[in-house]
């Protein structure tokens, strides 16, 4: 059995009391008549907890919190008590939880969905918690550590009767939408290849990459942390799901890093239409975040493809290129956000949600089968 409080401990998570900060409670919204326009009308925000207060909580989807129209932190749950304290603060959030009372949220009335920001091998754990406690989720990728994980949080959603949703965050992103769109739309004829690299040099000794070295906390290697980008934007772009794969691992087996994952790995998909896909995903070589659709009339480019605010598109077709730009970047956070709310408001599926999370878990174990099997193919 998975020793939870050790995990945490890894990942820089302290204990912090059971208490929460005082202060002023946001006022809950009425439950007014429908129809009279003289009375407050049903409140249209969903009130967030963020579980996990890293860099990546704390440096991209909080602050795109501020930009939504349709969404509110209303609760942190976190080890660190000064971190949760100072976020509090800033953000006006009140309703301070650790990781020991995490369970009580589901007193908290003013807590619609929590966003699970932990390393993945807490992700099954705390997101199937937060739907019994009855509450939407939305979790980071990778969904979970295994196959069997993923299905248990999908069947702990139905259960409960709340929305389940993977963070890809790129499915929000304005350019990456775009290139699906144009290609979708025959801009470069008909779709025949996709190529995707995404990768950098792991520095184990850096608090945000340390943990990506400890299976128990990463799940796997960087196919679960960097690689799944390429993969996931790859059978985005192929529009339905690989019938195969094959891969070989690609990084120095005495590298000390990888004792407990790999480090890198090549990987091949093929598809019942007849397109196919290759990918390398990698913590040994320089940051690489690209990926390329290939048409029978032209191709698109996009690199960087995964950035949180630098992301580039080539469009060529007839040995011509442009540049086209379809917004800012940084908005995918904020979009993401708003999607899963008004997924929630309107009671309807969530367009990134927990069956693409098993999908994907799915393919990358069988990417793993084959390179433990020096190449072969594996069917799905």
């Amino acid at each position: 059995m998975i020793d939870r409080r050790r995990l945490l401990l890894a990942a820089g998570a302290l204990p912090l009391a059971a208490t929460s900060v005082s202060a002023a409670t946001p006022q809950a919204a009425g439950q007014p008549l429908l129809g009279n326009p003289d009375l407050p009308q049903p409140d249209k925000t969903t009130h967030w907890a963020i579980v996990g207060l890293g860099t990546f909580a704390t440096g991209q989807m909080m602050p795109a919190f501020r930009n939504a129209s349709n969404t509110r932190i209303t609760a942190l749950v976190s080890g660190n008590p000064q971190k949760a304290r100072d976020l509090g603060a800033a953000y006006g959030v009140s309703k301070l939880y650790d990781y020991g009372n995490f369970d009580t949220i589901a007193a908290n009335k003013d807590i619609d969905c929590v966003y699970i920001a932990l390393p993945p091998g807490l992700h099954a754990d705390y997101t199937i918690r937060a739907l019994k406690a009855g509450k939407h989720v939305l979790c980071e990728k990778p969904m979970a550590s295994t196959v069997a994980e993923c299905e248990a949080m999908i069947a702990a959603a139905k259960t409960a009767g709340k929305q389940l949703g993977v963070a890809y965050r790129c499915h929000f992103e304005p350019n990456n939408a775009d290139a699906v769109r144009r290609l979708k739309a025959g801009e470069i004829g008909k779709l025949r290849h996709v190529s995707g690299d995404a990768g950098f040099d792991l520095s184990p000794d850096w608090p945000p990459h340390k943990w990506r070295a400890e299976q128990a906390l990463a799940g796997g290697g960087s196919m679960y942390d960097i690689g799944i980008y390429a993969l996931n934007a790859a059978i985005w772009a192929a529009g339905e799901d690989p019938i195969s794969v094959t891969a070989v691992y690609s990084y120095p087996k005495d590298d000390p890093r990888f004792a407990e994952v790999e480090g890198g790995v090549e990987w091949r998909l093929r598809f019942a239409s007849g397109i196919s896909a290759q990918g390398s995903s990698s913590y040994c070589y320089t940051y690489a975040s690209r990926h390329q659709m290939f048409g029978s009339e032209g191709n698109i480019l996009l690199s960087p493809s995964m950035d949180y605010g630098n992301i580039g598109m080539m469009l060529t077709k007839n040995y011509v290129s442009s540049s086209p730009r379809a917004g800012n970047p940084v908005s995918q956070f904020t979009n993401q956000i708003e999607a899963f709310s008004d997924a929630v408001l309107a009671s309807r599926a969530h367009t990134t949600p927990g069956e693409m999370g098993l999908r994907d878990v799915k393919v990358i174990q069988a990417i793993y089968q084959s390179a433990a099997r020096g190449g072969a193919e594996v069917t799905l």
